[in-house]
């Protein structure tokens, strides 16, 4: 491992090793009065790091216009936790083979960030993890519109994100955005590595 590899490795451990409880989708939103008893269905995505080229990139998904729920949206790759999965890495792990074509023993995971509930009813667990070596993409068809990265710098810098919002079931709901080039990362996503960005910078 490069001295560099290593360094980020025990930082990303550090930050992810900190007490703290989870995020949500509601986080901008302390008015949102959620339904008392809902039950969230368990997911896990993956938060790939690639330090193949040397400057650690986090890859992400732009999800097909096509899907039903979020279309275009960015993503990371992942999904719900299923029967077969023994628990939400096995299942984020499982789903970026799916969706994006990564080898299931290259990401080196680091650990997660606490659960982070979402509008839609799921509570993901996001599994951060380490690529060394390149792979080819390869996009599922039909959910996986492209298959992109981002320098890990951008997203891990807090003067980056805006809070941004707009009319959401005829009330206004706020969010958090870090836009980068052609990419307006937002949302559930956005929330979760503005979590990871806060982790790093204490």
């Amino acid at each position: 491992m490069s001295e560099a590899a290593q360094d980020l490795t025990q930082k990303l451990a550090a930050a992810l090793g900190k007490q703290g409880g989870g995020s949500s989708d509601f986080d901008l939103n302390p008015g949102t009065v959620l339904p008392e008893g809902r039950k969230l269905r368990p997911a896990g995505v993956l938060v790939p790091v690639s330090i193949a080229t040397g400057t650690p990139r986090l890859i992400l998904t732009k999800r097909s216009s096509a899907l039903k729920h979020h279309p275009g949206q960015i993503a990371f790759p992942g999904g719900k936790v299923d029967a077969g999965d023994a628990d939400a890495c096995a299942a984020a792990l499982r789903e970026a083979w799916e969706e994006i074509g990564l080898p299931q023993d290259l990401p080196e995971i680091i650990g997660c960030l606490p659960e982070h509930e979402t509008v839609t009813g799921f509570s993901v667990t996001p599994v951060v993890a380490l690529v060394r070596e390149d792979f080819t993409a390869r996009p599922e068809a039909g959910e996986v519109a492209e298959v992109f990265s981002v320098p890990l710098t951008h997203v891990l810098s807090p003067e980056n994100y805006i809070i941004e919002s707009r009319r959401w079931r005829g009330t206004r709901r706020r969010y958090y955005t870090v836009p980068y080039g052609p990419y307006y990362i937002w949302g559930a996503t956005a929330r979760m590595l503005r979590g990871l960005a806060a982790r790093m910078e204490t």
